[in-house]
Parts: C-alpha cells; sequence; structure tokens
C-alpha cells in the first residue's frame, strides 16, 4: 500500500536522501529509525507530498505522489514532528475545520471528528482551547487529524513524542487496532518503542538504508540500542570516543 521507489533529495550538493526504496504492506507497521540528520523526515516529507523529491517517487494505495498528488494525499493520514496546530481552536473545531479543508461529506463529518476524538482519548480536553493542552495532549490532537479521514496508509512521526506511560500504551494500542486493514510507517527515537509497535524496523544513516528487518533480527545478540548505535556510528562520534 505504500511503495518508495529511489526516493532522492540534495540540499547544497550533499544527499539528504539518497535513492531510498522500500515498501510497507497492508498490515505492516515498519518503524523507520536513524539519528537526527539521517534523512528521515525529509523521506516523510516526500512521501507525504509537502516537498518533491530530486528523483524517485512514493505510490499511496497505487497513487504516485509526483504525478497524482492530491489523490496519493487523499489516502494518507500524516502526522509530522511539530504538527501545526490552530491553538486558539477547541479540538473539535480543529478537527471541523480539516473535516471541511478534505471535502469530508456532511453526514459523515460529525462520526469521523467524534471516531478520532475517541480513537485518541481526548474527549476530557474538548471544551479547552488547544494553546492551554498539555504537549501531550496536543500531539493527540495532531493524531487525532491524521486520522480523521480514516486513511488506508498512515506516517507517523514521533507519535508518541511528549506523551506520559499510559498515553504511550494507549498509542501502542491505537496502532495495534489499526494496523489490520492499514499500512503504517513510524518515525522513533525511542527504540524500546519499536518491538512492541513495529513488525519490521528499517535503519537510514547519511540518507541510506543501512539495515531492514523484524526488530529482534536487527538486536541479534544485543539489545536494540546498542544495534542501532553500531549501524550508525558517525564520524563525529568516532572521533569523541578516540580522543
Amino acid at each position: 500500500m505504500l511503495e518508495i521507489d529511489s526516493l532522492t533529495k540534495t540540499y547544497a550538493r550533499r544527499a539528504a536522501v539518497d535513492r531510498v526504496s522500500f515498501s510497507v504492506a497492508r498490515g505492516e507497521v515498519l518503524g523507520f529509525l536513524g539519528p537526527n540528520g539521517a534523512g528521515k523526515s525529509t523521506t516523510m516529507r516526500m512521501i507525504a507530498g509537502v516537498i518533491l523529491p530530486d528523483a524517485g517517487d512514493a505510490r499511496i494505495d497505487g497513487h504516485s505522489i509526483t504525478a497524482a498528488r492530491a489523490a496519493a494525499q487523499a489516502r494518507l493520514g500524516y502526522l509530522p514532528e511539530g504538527a501545526p496546530l490552530y491553538e486558539d481552536m477547541t479540538p473539535p473545531e480543529f478537527l471541523a475545520f480539516l473535516a471541511s479543508a478534505r471535502d469530508m461529506p456532511g453526514p459523515g463529518r460529525r462520526r469521523a471528528i467524534d471516531r478520532a476524538i475517541a480513537d485518541t482519548r481526548i474527549s476530557g480536553v474538548t471544551a479547552k482551547p488547544i494553546g492551554a493542552l498539555s504537549k501531550g495532549y496536543r500531539r493527540r490532537v495532531g493524531l487525532a487529524g491524521a486520522l480523521l479521514h480514516d486513511p488506508p496508509v498512515l506516517v507517523l512521526d514521533e507519535p508518541t513524542d511528549g506523551l506520559d506511560p499510559n498515553q504511550k500504551r494507549a498509542v501502542r494500542a491505537l496502532i495495534a487496532r489499526l494496523a489490520p486493514e492499514r499500512a503504517i510507517l513510524i518515525s522513533t527515537h525511542t527504540l524500546e518503542e519499536v518491538p512492541a509497535m513495529c513488525h519490521r524496523a528499517l535503519v537510514v544513516d547519511h540518507g541510506r538504508i543501512v539495515a531492514d528487518g523484524a526488530p529482534e533480527d536487527l538486536a541479534g545478540e544485543d539489545t536494540l540500542e546498542e544495534a542501532f548505535r553500531k549501524l550508525t556510528r558517525q564520524e563525529d562520534d568516532a572521533q569523541a570516543e578516540a580522543v
């Protein structure tokens, strides 16, 4: 349902994303891992059609993000890092605005908003302006927006950022419920969450894929954190260790 074919993006002659290719099937949750600056967010922004690739393509439920961007985006739920929110709106007002922007039919709009609120467990803060909410609740409002139109593909950048342990468990349970009928790509720096949420993990470094497999296979006899460190050892890290 999500096919990435040789995506490439260069900034100032440096390849931020270098011919990255992978796919995510229906029913699969893929953990998208890598250190800061590895190209994860750039890749996800290209998948979402926020920026255009210099080369390559992404297909969302069969629709090209370069040749049929609107059709592809209609089938995608995207939660970027630091998702923009209108802080003077309440969560239902924000979701109603998103529903209107997506031209969702009137009869199903209220049901979609109620479902997104229930799924992300924000019913207790629906009367408050978003600007008055904690970071964790604001993140859940952003997640509700990504789920609002019931898309077949989800791309979630740090979906549990700022959440407390109970909230993180609730999001993991939600992802498990959503997964059977969707393809889900999740970026996270919280490596202990990967085995709990993801069927498969893909590691990128310097814009290229350096590992792809089940979390337990990538870890081997190490912890996933140790395996990640070995796979993504940066030059300045190596220099620091040598001092």
